[in-house]
């Protein structure tokens, strides 16, 4: 049987042009039953190609919220969630993911491997474990880049999807996380490739405030009580030591301290066996 996976796009607009390849790179796959609906953030998509459905949000809800709003509308057993700035190299990618996750044992979620437009240059930051290592080499995953990720549809709905109060950061942790605390895997598949420019966050105005305050949500929204001071100092320390900007560093110690004072959405306390399944897979969660 084909698997049939919806494909959720979001955007703003403001990259058409990549927007497009993005698009087309999807509807050239094969091997796969495809739906995907371009998600605009705050932008009426109008003039999709012709099988593609849009979906407008008025007002920009942020990444989470967004990609949640187009997973309610996309259909599949799987989803697939790409970035508007990204797209599939070869049309096989999709089903090679998605056979991935039917091949590894247990394994629900699966991030690809990140490459450079020009199809040679490596995204290293984008590998998702503590020790970077050999790009190509695969394996279990405790964090996530979130630009090109597959995951099964009943997983995903299992625990709600993506954390919405975060807007933009660490909500790839998260879903992460609580991906492990189904009983399921987390697989990156060094072996499949998707292309995305080598931007960063830190590009946005707000980034270190944001950092801070879904540092201490992220922690409070999923570890088990006593895991959540130390988790949260182990980020404080770590920044304090990697900052090298007094005004990134104020804003993000505002953040942290935001991230107490504020609620940050739902609680779904992970198992004492997801802590230790996480520190097997190479990353106890308390870095």
């Amino acid at each position: 049987m084909i698997p049939t996976v919806g494909c959720v796009v979001l955007t703003m607009g403001t990259r058409p042009a990549e927007l497009e390849r993005s698009v087309q790179s999807l509807l050239a796959q094969t091997g796969v039953q495809i739906n995907v609906v371009v998600v605009g953030n705050g932008w009426n998509p109008v003039n999709v190609p012709v099988g593609v459905a849009s979906h407008y949000l008025e007002t920009n809800i942020g990444a989470t919220a967004g990609r949640n709003a187009g997973a309610a509308v996309a259909q599949g057993d799987y989803l697939f969630f790409l970035d508007d700035d990204a797209q599939l190299p070869t049309p096989t990618t999709l089903s090679e993911l998605i056979a991935t996750i039917s091949a590894e044992k247990d394994a629900a979620l699966v991030q690809p491997r990140v490459i450079n437009y020009d199809g040679v240059s490596e995204l290293k930051r984008r590998v998702p474990r503590l020790r970077t290592g050999d790009v190509n080499q695969s394996g279990p995953a405790t964090s996530l880049w979130e630009g090109g990720v597959a995951i099964r549809r009943n997983v995903f709905d299992s625990f709600g999807g993506w954390g919405a109060e975060y807007y933009y950061l660490h909500e790839g942790i998260e879903l992460c996380w609580r991906t492990w605390n189904t009983g399921h895997s987390v697989w990156y598949a060094g072996d499949i490739a998707v292309a995305h420019p080598p931007t960063t966050p830190e590009r946005f105005a707000e980034f270190a405030y944001i950092n801070g305050r879904n540092r201490v949500w992220l922690a409070k929204r999923n570890l088990p009580w006593v895991l959540v001071p130390i988790y949260s100092l182990t980020w404080l320390v770590i920044t304090v030591l990697r900052t090298r900007s007094l005004g990134a560093l104020k804003s993000w110690l505002s953040g942290f301290a935001a991230g107490w004072l504020n609620n940050g959405g739902p609680r779904q306390a992970m198992k004492w066996s997801t802590v230790w399944a996480l520190t097997k897979a190479g990353r106890p969660p308390i870095i």
